[in-house]
This record gives structure tokens, C-alpha cells and sequence, in this order.
């Protein structure tokens, strides 16, 4: 365990692990545990006739699955900034995962797949994707509020090459086209991840709650510190 510790304050600040790691862990007891309460519960689907005809372009599961690296990388960029703004950003990306859960339990959403061939690496890939990821928890859309939390927490950091920044905007655009494109959102789902991360990314920032996360982070900055320090 020391070791492992020791490894990981090599990459991160000791306050910065706990928001890190709790982040993910939240992130798929949040996606996860909704589909078990809610999996057999009445979906709306909320696509449009924009929806229905956009292409299905398989080869952008490319940028669907490969949007992990991304998120790991940027939240990690995240989580080794200064105190303060490490809490404020993980308050609020704690506050959206909340508010992901009422709606998907509130409000479940689905979308119509398309029927596609027994055929061809790509149609294979979309098929097995598929067959791991039911058509729910779509709105608001989790792949692209993530993405565009990834910007947000980056957004005018000066430690950050602007670049950088720009090519993170860049890929989380990629990525809500993707959800589109590969059917595994609609547009509503989209814009409701974006504009959910811009109000909690704002709530983290301009209020005190982050002040809690803190508390509660502290502790566990001060058993970390001991373990790599004993």
C-alpha cells in the first residue's frame, strides 16, 4: 500500500487522489445503479426528426471509445492544480452525477438503434457495443458531460499550453458528434450534458459548497500523507 501510495503523490498532489479516485467510483455507482433500479421502467425517447436523420457512421467509435484517454488525461491535469480549485472543480462534477441520477431515475430516456449487418469490423464493433450498453441513462448524455468538464477544467489555466486547451475543446466536440453519430444518444441528450457541466462547473466555482468536499477530502489527504510518510 505505502508503495502504491507513494507512486501515486509522484503523479498527484495528497489532495488531489481522494476527488480523483472518488470521481470515477461515483461516476459508475452512479451509471450502474441506476440501470439496476431503473432498467425495466417505462423510457421516453425524445429523438427528433433531426435524430432520425443523421447517418450512423460507425468508425466514429473510434473517438466514443477512445474519449477514456482523454478524460484521464484531463482530469488528472485537474486534480494536480491548487487546492481550492481542485475541490471547487470536483464539487461540482460530484453535483452533476447527482443530478444525472434524478433524471435517470426520474425521467428514463431511450433512442431507436439502428438494425445493422452481421458484417464488417466496424458493424461488429457497434454490435458488440451494444449488446454491453443498453439504449438508457441518455439524458443528460454522461460521455459529453465528462468530455466538456474536460475543457472546463482546463479553460484559461495558465499552466495549461493554450494548444492544449484548444485541442480539449476540439476533442469534446468530437466526442458529442460521436454520441450522435454512432446512435448512442440524440441531440437533446447532448445539449443537456454541456449545458449541465457549465452549471455545475459555475456552482463549484461561485459558492462555498466545495468548502464540504474539503472537509471530507482533508481526512483523507491527512491517512494518505501518514501512509507515505510512515
Amino acid at each position: 500500500m505505502k508503495k502504491v501510495m507513494k507512486g501515486i503523490t509522484r503523479i498527484l498532489p495528497a489532495y488531489g487522489v481522494f476527488p480523483l479516485i472518488f470521481s470515477f467510483v461515483f461516476n459508475c455507482l452512479v451509471y450502474s445503479g441506476s440501470r439496476m433500479i431503473a432498467g425495466g421502467w417505462y423510457h421516453h425517447n425524445i429523438e427528433t426528426g433531426v435524430d432520425r436523420s443523421l447517418p450512423f457512421v460507425p468508425q466514429f467509435l473510434v473517438i466514443y471509445f477512445g474519449c477514456y484517454l482523454f478524460w484521464a488525461v484531463n482530469y488528472i491535469l485537474i486534480a494536480r492544480q491548487e487546492r481550492r480549485s481542485v475541490y471547487q472543480f470536483f464539487t461540482g462534477d460530484f453535483i452533476s452525477r447527482c443530478i444525472c441520477l434524478g433524471f435517470f431515475l426520474a425521467y428514463p430516456t431511450t433512442n431507436t438503434r439502428p438494425l445493422i449487418a452481421d458484417g464488417g469490423l466496424w458493424n461488429q464493433a457497434a454490435l458488440w457495443l451494444y449488446s454491453i450498453d443498453a439504449a438508457d441513462n441518455l439524458f443528460p448524455s454522461i460521455h459529453c458531460l465528462v468530455s466538456w468538464f474536460c475543457y472546463l477544467g482546463i479553460r484559461g489555466r495558465k499552466e495549461i499550453p493554450v494548444w492544449y486547451q484548444r485541442v480539449s475543446m476540439v476533442i469534446a466536440v468530437l466526442v458529442f458528434a460521436s454520441t450522435l453519430l454512432t446512435k448512442q444518444h440524440v441531440i437533446v441528450d447532448v445539449a443537456g450534458g454541456i449545458l449541465l457541466a457549465e452549471l455545475c462547473f459555475f456552482i463549484g466555482r461561485k459558492t462555498q459548497l466545495y468548502r464540504i468536499y474539503e472537509k471530507l477530502g482533508s481526512r483523507i489527504e491527512k491517512k494518505i500523507l501518514k501512509i507515505t510518510e510512515g
